[in-house]
């Protein structure tokens, strides 16, 4: 049976979008993992969206939370508010209490990729403090950490991206799409992610 990574993501303008794409591309590329792509509901209004300009919703499945516990491991995607995840992704946390009385996804293997408008506006504290919901759950927090190589050591080039997790620049108007280093650090986070899921379920 197939090792089942869910990549659950909210995503405003697209970017977290396509880095999720780059996520699951790295999950399916491990022998006997499948990455299944899930966007969590939207809080906003659609006049206020609209007035955001926010970018479509994609044809992805809107995640049930009660369904998490069917993942061997979750990789969850989310825009930074303010150094923190966004409304949206801590709404369906929120929404998982019967999951934590229950303890259904104590020792399920979880990880996380994000996007900031600039360099230094909470690539990693997003990430950080994201944490303390896999903990609270006995979740497995694994960190990509610099197993990316060379990539993460660059300081020639504009990127996103921690020992935390996968991540990219968005410019501070969200016209900025990520570069190819960047999802190329996705998929690898998903690559090594479901390498690691792939065991803890044997």
């Amino acid at each position: 049976m197939a090792t089942k990574v869910f990549i659950v993501f909210y995503s405003t303008y697209g970017h977290i979008y396509k880095m999720a794409q780059s996520v699951k591309e790295g999950v399916d590329s491990v022998e006997g993992c499948e990455g299944i792509l899930y966007q969590v509901a939207e809080t906003l209004p659609d006049e206020v969206l609209e007035k955001m300009h926010a970018a479509p919703k994609p044809d992805v499945p809107v995640l049930d939370p009660k369904d998490l516990p069917d993942a061997d491991g979750i990789l969850f995607g989310f825009p930074t508010r303010f150094g923190m995840m966004c409304a949206q992704m801590k709404a369906m946390f929120d929404a998982t209490g019967g999951l934590w009385m229950a303890g259904k996804l104590v020792g399920k293997p979880a990880g996380c990729f994000t996007s900031t408008a600039s360099q230094g506006s909470g690539q990693e504290t997003t990430i950080m403090t994201a944490v303390t919901q896999l903990t609270h759950h006995g979740m497995i927090y694994v960190p990509v950490g610099y197993t990316f190589g060379a990539g993460l050591y660059d300081t020639e080039t504009v990127r996103g991206g921690a020992p935390w997790g996968a991540g990219c620049i968005a410019g501070a108007d969200g016209s900025r799409c990520p570069s190819k280093l960047e999802l190329d650090h996705a998929k690898h986070q998903g690559q090594y992610f479901a390498e690691k899921a792939k065991l803890l379920k044997k």
